[in-house]
């Protein structure tokens, strides 16, 4: 006699729920705000967050939707601009312009002395790196 198939709910693990993952990001974002800025510290929470990110919304992942099989027309304008922004931030900083012609940190450089600023712009980028993850 035939078994019927077994059914499974996956539920959620406790850091895809947003009552626990917005404290978790401000904490961090706290912590990262207090570091100064560009600095070896700063530079090591970075990394530590962004690895500690990765490995908790990529490990044992379950495909919420299949990937496309290419990208759609409308990519193209989201990635023009991107790429254009890159080339710009790319050739001032490989050529040192300076004040001519800033990149875009030295143009946030005095938005992020307040510690307070750096701590929201802190939460904004973990909260954006962390919805791409679990996308």
């Amino acid at each position: 006699m035939k078994q019927p198939p077994e059914l499974t709910v996956d539920l959620p693990r406790a850091w895809d729920r947003p009552v626990v993952t917005v404290p978790v990001l401000a904490c961090l974002s706290l912590v990262g705000g207090q570091l100064p800025s560009f600095s070896t510290r700063a530079n090591l929470w970075i990394l530590g967050t962004g690895g500690a990110l990765i490995w908790l919304g990529l490990g044992n992942r379950v495909p919420r939707r299949p990937a496309p099989r290419r990208l759609g027309r409308g990519a193209l304008w989201w990635v023009l601009p991107v790429a254009v922004f890159g080339v710009f931030e790319g050739a001032t900083f490989v050529l040192s312009v300076g004040d001519e012609f800033p990149t875009f940190s030295r143009l946030a450089d005095p938005l992020l002395t307040d510690e307070l600023v750096r701590s929201a712009a802190w939460f904004g980028w973990l909260a954006a790196f962390w919805g791409l993850v679990r996308r």
